[in-house]
């Protein structure tokens, strides 16, 4: 494709030859050969802009620069531009023929139940007879076809050419999670969505945007970027929903379980096997636990029927579904249950752990085994160890993955939140298969073992290694265990 082509619409300035021929797109410099269009963007811990010399010299037929270097090859085409982060994405969306435009894209942000509801989307699409794509923390997906995943949202090259190939398989819609991140890094400059929805907003990643403003300020920038012929969903019961679509061109549309919406639902009845729902008037069982799902299955049933499907199919098809991997996920033996959650953020853990009492009995104990990761938001920690302390009647501080950080400094900071009569009903071990076993020793028959933090991961990462682990696996051996 021309270089011309693949800059159409952005604006920019052109130093030389914009007829050139280019083979391919990379950000990263180490991956740049001959015919490569190469986009410098500015780090937090490395500036592209430094490598446009070394690039041009290994082929890059162009380079894509917020301002040009003085050691630049003399006959090297340039092209400047105010922020290569979102040019990347608007180039990208070009070069790969805007695959966006040719499906139904919608995308999740919150801080929690985002793969919850775009799995379960996808699921009941299927399910529908709609051909769907699928990107989420878990899996990318093309209908039943697994492709590989890194960020919550690829980079904008991945995220273009993982939309092409949905939409030349035939996808009618996609369903994808949009984290944060994402927005304020612009991987989605450039994609076109026809539906949005919030799910809500509670303390995460502040170790990246620092204050919850910025953190509601990133969120909100995805729902200011949705077209006029898009739809904006919120759930309203989260203080900032109305904030997220104060700026939206959208059609914007509500829910909520606590007051009046445009899709409201009621929680009839719950045990460990499902809940009865009352969602848009009509009665729903279902297979998933818990409010935090209500409010999922909320937003699922709204979404579907947003995007045209018939309210009649849509209960009927919700009462089918199943938990997530790693949400809420049972694990059973010698008459103990232990129930495996990605619960990581302070609201998360609590919203399993209020699920959890509502369900039990008096009589049985709740056994609380939880970390915190490393080289991540220190100031959730103690808060973490609070909550999971003042909710179960035993607590085993473990790691989750301490990444580059020491495991004992981690839990030291978990530790600060507890009192003194708190740590006395606290075990510490810093091994999480140790940990894992110790709590399914401390359970009784009829008591409930919750593992929070890692969910569907199968893997812990130390000192920046990842090796296999899996909690469902790790407490299924230990309750088989005599």
């Amino acid at each position: 494709m021309k270089l011309k082509e693949i800059i159409k619409g952005i604006a920019c300035e052109v130093r030389g030859n914009s007829e050139v021929e280019v083979k391919d797109i990379q950000f990263d410099s180490r991956k740049v050969g001959a015919g490569t269009l190469f986009v410098a963007q500015p780090g937090t811990k490395v500036d592209g802009h430094e490598y446009i010399a070394q690039s041009v010299e290994a082929g890059a037929v162009a380079v894509v620069c917020q301002h040009v270097p003085a050691d630049v090859p003399e006959g090297a085409v340039m092209v400047v531009v105010e922020n290569s982060s979102k040019a990347l994405g608007e180039m990208a969306a070009n070069y790969y023929g805007h695959p966006s435009r040719e499906l139904k894209l919608i995308g999740i942000t919150g801080t929690n139940g985002k793969t919850t509801t775009v799995t379960l989307l996808h699921r009941m699409f299927r399910q529908m007879g709609h051909h769907v794509g699928l990107v989420s923390t878990i899996v990318n997906k093309i209908d039943e076809e697994e492709l590989p995943t890194g960020h919550t949202t690829p980079d904008a090259l991945e995220l273009n050419g993982l939309l092409r190939k949905m939409a030349d398989a035939g996808c009618d819609y996609c369903f994808m999670e949009v984290s944060s991140h994402a927005v304020v890094q612009h991987r989605i400059a450039g994609v076109e969505f026809a539906g949005g929805i919030f799910s809500n907003i509670t303390h995460d990643h502040l170790d990246f945007h620092k204050t919850m403003a910025n953190y509601i300020a990133a969120k909100k920038g995805f729902f200011d970027g949705l077209p006029a012929g898009a739809w904006a969903l919120v759930n309203i019961d989260d203080k900032n929903g109305r904030v997220m679509v104060q700026n939206t061109k959208a059609k914007i549309a509500t829910y909520a379980l606590n007051q009046m919406a445009d899709f409201h639902c009621k929680i009839l009845e719950e045990s460990f096997e499902g809940m009865h729902l009352q969602i848009g008037g009509k009665d729903i069982w279902c297979r998933l636990v818990g409010r935090f799902n209500a409010y999922n299955l909320t937003a699922i049933y709204a979404a579907a029927v947003l995007c045209g499907m018939k309210e009649e199919d849509v209960a009927r098809e919700l009462s089918t579904l199943e938990p997530a991997p790693g949400r809420f996920q049972y694990v059973s033996g010698r008459g103990i249950t232990a129930i495996v959650d990605y619960a990581h953020t302070p609201d998360a853990l609590q919203n399993v752990i209020a699920t959890i009492d509502a369900i039990r009995r008096p009589t049985q104990q709740l056994i609380t085994v939880v970390g915190c990761g490393g080289d991540r938001d220190r100031t959730k920690r103690p808060e973490m160890a609070q909550i999971a302390s003042k909710g179960s009647d035993k607590l085993v501080l473990t790691s989750d993955n301490p990444r580059t950080e020491k495991p004992e400094s981690i839990l030291d900071d978990m530790e600060a939140g507890l009192t003194p009569q708190e740590l006395s009903h606290t075990v510490r071990i810093t091994d999480r298969r140790q940990a894992i076993r110790t709590a399914c020793m401390m359970a009784k028959e009829g008591d409930i073992i919750l593992i929070a933090g890692k969910g569907h991961e199968k893997y812990q990462e130390v000192n920046g290694v990842r090796s296999h682990f899996d909690d469902v696996e790790e407490v299924g051996k230990a309750l088989g265990e005599d």
